[in-house]
């Protein structure tokens, strides 16, 4: 586990997109969610793979990039912020009927022990051609993600919900502090 590879995790629609932009531009090196990347692809082929066409696919897919991220960048030597990762994907695979997210993971901690998670935030939530799930929805998989987050044992760190600029003063403080 690299404490350079920091996750970013949480609630669909809950801002964490716009803060890994926002970290993007300013020179930060970030990883794209895997899971718009996915479905991105997915409307440009066939569709097999689309989340509200089979979950179980789509859980495999993101599982295989995820991994392909992390080995891409393990060995980076400055941080590096992903948008979802591994841990969504397998909490997503185990939630379609897949394998518990333990034996997706393996025993390895994958990114730094703290991970930023935003909770759900109704005020700025909204579906878009990627996301057709509803707030609850949103809301059930931020708890299934919480949970796994407690159950392998990481340091939540909870993104308060306040502007960009204050979240990426925020974020930035936490490493800081943590380092």
């Amino acid at each position: 586990m690299s404490q350079k590879l920091i996750l970013v995790t949480g609630c669909s629609g809950g801002g964490k997109t716009t803060l890994i932009n926002a970290l993007s531009a300013m020179g930060y090196l970030t990883i794209a969610e895997p899971g718009r990347r996915i479905v991105a692809e997915q409307l440009n082929g066939d569709g097999a793979a689309l989340p509200w066409v089979n979950l179980r696919a789509f859980a495999l897919c993101a599982v295989d990039m995820a991994r392909k991220d992390l080995q891409q960048l393990s060995s980076s030597d400055q941080p590096v912020f992903f948008d979802r990762g591994l841990i969504d994907a397998a909490v997503a695979l185990q939630f379609a009927g897949g394998d518990p997210y333990y034996q997706t993971l393996g025993h390895n901690k994958h990114y730094a022990q703290s991970v930023f998670l935003a909770p759900p935030w109704p005020e700025i939530f909204h579906q878009d051609d990627e996301r057709k799930h509803d707030f609850s929805a949103a809301e059930e998989e931020y708890y299934r993600i919480k949970d796994a987050l407690e159950e392998l044992e990481y340091d939540i760190c909870l993104l308060p919900k306040i502007s960009i600029e204050q979240r990426i003063v925020f974020v930035l403080r936490s490493l800081e502090r943590n380092n």
